[in-house]
């Protein structure tokens, strides 16, 4: 009896027409072959996927965490089809200690597989630099307060407007009155957020202080 050589895809493979029709090993709960067969699982793992199915695998995938399981453990040619020998070798409490059930996969991986993963990472990393970034911008709506009602509105426009930055484009504008015949400046403006902020906004334009009294933020939305 046994599955052959479990550590190969064909032992793997006996082992898993074997289980085709049974959810353990032996009879109906986990018990001591658990115990003789989980030092190879991480083998079974790794060739998982040449097999159509690991049935055995997926229906108990948490005895890779079961450590105490009943029972007395058994060669593994005690198990399996009685035509079968087992040739799998590994099996005694030495072998088992020796067997890294969490350990990296890194000296399982062909020179093949190394170089088609690190021709994926240099592709992604390629596509990922020549993707154009994406550049925050807000939309401002501003008040911009003259002193008095003899303030030179055409002016105080003019000035504004003359303010000129890498980031920030001046939109529409109209008079608004705001009592005793004085009218602030509401003006729009979109700024590139990593490059205009509203701070330098407002001390260049109240440096134009013949003209301004004061600059508030009305509106800030983000685009």
């Amino acid at each position: 009896m046994g599955f052959g050589d479990l550590k190969s895809a064909a032992g793997l493979r006996v082992l898993n027409d074997f289980l085709a029709d049974k959810s353990y090993i032996e009879g109906y709960s986990v018990g001591s072959v658990s115990i003789a067969v989980l030092p190879l699982l991480r083998a079974s793992v790794l060739l998982k996927g040449n097999l159509c199915k690991v049935r055995w695998l997926s229906h108990q995938s948490y005895l890779l965490f079961s450590f105490s399981l009943p029972g007395v453990k058994k060669a593994l040619g005690k198990y399996g089809p009685a035509d079968v020998e087992d040739t799998t070798g590994a099996t005694d409490s030495k072998d088992d200690d020796d067997i890294d059930l969490f350990g990296s996969d890194d000296e399982e991986e062909s020179e093949e597989a190394k170089r088609l993963r690190e021709e994926r990472l240099a592709q992604y990393e390629s596509k990922k630099s020549k993707k154009p970034a994406v550049v925050a911008k807000s939309s401002l709506l501003l008040d911009v307060k003259p002193w008095d009602d003899e303030t030179d509105m055409a002016k105080l426009e003019e000035c504004v407007r003359s303010i000129q930055a890498d980031g920030l484009v001046w939109g529409s504008s109209k008079l608004v009155p705001v009592g005793y015949g004085i009218k602030k400046l509401q003006i729009q403006c979109v700024v590139e957020d990593d490059k205009v902020g509203t701070d330098m906004l407002e001390e260049r334009i109240t440096a134009f202080e013949d003209y301004v009294q004061s600059m508030d933020v009305a509106a800030f939305n983000k685009i």
